[in-house]
């Protein structure tokens, strides 16, 4: 493999970009006609435009992409996150063309884009589900009589969603038929895909997910979990590696659940298995993620493994050299979401110009940037302008140094998730690790953190007078 084809743009392109390069990979890397000075662009080592600014006119034209990756005598292709990366034709289509995909196979993308056949797929492995329905429904009879099976509060949800959409939650039977036609409007709009299904409403889960890894040789391992409970829109923003709840009993338990579900659609290359966990310590099946996640750096610093250089060991056909065994958990790693969004504003992104934009720098603080200072915002994709990482030996040392790292953190220009990050890391629920997927709803405010945030420029203004007379009092000692 001498050559890949990065297919996406900012801050995960260049990720995959340093890898290659590490490796001795040439990279080409795809740019719309807005980002062609973007850093990515610039880090590559070649750079076509793929097309306009929409994403449907640049980055989602697989077929076009696919006659670069030809014309430029590339052997493989990395997806990244989002875009293609879940797209099992395109996966298809580069296989078709001699391309390497440097993900799973087409099958195992298809299998595990429908939430209901992936239901189906592991049901076979003794994977723990949420009690509900395997099937699609849209007979709102059938919904209530299902429903009071399995009792309310009942989740709808959309078969091929994602990000929150085509999900409603419902109390009480009289709101279920209207809540189920607006679940299936939406998802057809969202997915083109109006299938729904329900399953009982877990009421305070905790988000936990665990990274796989196999290879062609029929080996599978996992790399630990991660906590994604802070979320905002059924989006997490806040990751951390490793959970503050689960026992070493319950780690070794999901791993050896996520391992099955691989196993269930023979799985190849890097992927993710996403679980609810319960107020019991109960965990239940949720979905898999057939990518490399926005949030894999927690579980590198954690495993001391860089995931992308075993998802292209993997794809060139080489046998994954580590055991379980030797893999430990060392230290802890939080991750921050910086995107373009205003948290006073009910998190809508923030569109403008990066003024000034100055990232920390330091032991143990990792920033995944995709960004420089001057540069627009574009408003055609998703607003994540970074991700701030800090790793430390333990649990609090990750959180005191990310507070820090928030702090040197410099943007001007736009808005964006490093004050709520910030809130996040200072609440009390946070630090003691007792708090579930509810915590924005629970405890977060514009009004809660305009209020810390004056009360750290009141505290800030007492020191800034505090220095002064110190140094005015150094000013008046007499000389002799």
């Amino acid at each position: 493999m001498k050559k890949i084809l990065v297919a996406n743009r900012g801050e995960i392109a260049i990720r995959v970009m340093k890898t290659a390069s590490k490796m001795g990979i040439k990279t080409v890397a795809i740019y719309s006609t807005i980002d062609r000075n973007s850093p990515h662009v610039v880090f590559a080592d070649e750079a076509v435009c793929v097309g306009e600014a929409p994403s449907n006119e640049s980055y989602l034209l697989g077929n076009k992409i696919i006659e670069i990756a030809k014309e430029l005598n590339v052997d493989a292709i990395h997806p990244g996150y989002g875009f293609l990366s879940e797209n099992a034709d395109f996966a298809s289509e580069v296989e078709k063309n001699d391309i390497i995909f440097i993900g799973p196979k087409s099958k195992a993308i298809e299998v595990m884009g429908s939430k209901l056949a992936a239901k189906e797929a592991v049901k076979a492995y003794d994977i723990p589900m949420v009690p509900g329905i395997e099937e699609a429904i849209t007979d709102p009879e059938k919904a209530k009589e299902i429903a009071r099976e399995i009792g309310f509060p009942i989740l709808i949800k959309a078969s091929a969603g994602g990000g929150g959409k085509g999900m409603r939650v419902v109390e009480k039977e009289e709101n279920l038929e209207s809540q189920m036609q607006r679940a299936i409007s939406e998802a057809i709009s969202a997915f083109g895909d109006g299938s729904v299904f329900i399953e009982k409403y877990v009421g305070s889960p905790r988000h936990i997910e665990i990274q796989v890894m196999a290879d062609t040789h029929g080996n599978v391992l996992h790399f630990f979990e991660r906590e994604c409970s802070v979320q905002r829109r059924h989006q997490k923003v806040v990751e951390e590696a490793p959970s503050a709840v689960l026992s070493p009993e319950l780690r070794t338990k999901m791993g050896e659940a996520a391992v099955r579900v691989a196993k269930a659609c023979d799985y190849v290359g890097a992927g993710t298995v996403e679980f609810l966990l319960d107020e019991q310590h109960n965990f239940y099946f949720l979905e898999m993620n057939t990518r490399l996640q926005v949030e894999h750096p927690v579980t590198e610093l954690i495993t001391e493994v860089d995931l992308v250089e075993l998802q292209i060991k993997v794809a060139r056909g080489e046998k994954l050299n580590i055991k379980q065994e030797d893999l430990t958990i060392k230290g802890h790693a939080l991750e921050l979401r910086v995107y373009a969004e205003d948290p006073m504003n009910d998190f809508l992104p923030s569109v403008g110009n990066l003024e000034t934009y100055q990232i920390p720098v330091g032991d143990g603080i990792r920033v995944d940037n995709g960004y420089a200072e001057g540069m627009d915002i574009p408003i055609y994709y998703d607003p994540m302008l970074s991700k701030l990482i800090t790793y430390g030996e333990t649990r609090e040392e990750a959180i005191e140094l990310m507070i820090k790292a928030i702090d040197h953190y410099q943007v001007k220009g736009v808005q964006t998730t490093l004050s709520f990050g910030k809130f996040v890391c200072q609440h009390e629920a946070f630090r003691s690790g007792n708090f579930n997927t509810h915590f924005v709803k629970k405890y977060y405010t514009a009004d809660a953190l305009k209020t810390e945030m004056q009360e750290e420029a009141r505290i800030a203004a007492l020191m800034a007078l505090r220095q002064y007379q110190e140094d005015q009092k150094q000013l008046r000692l007499p000389t002799h």
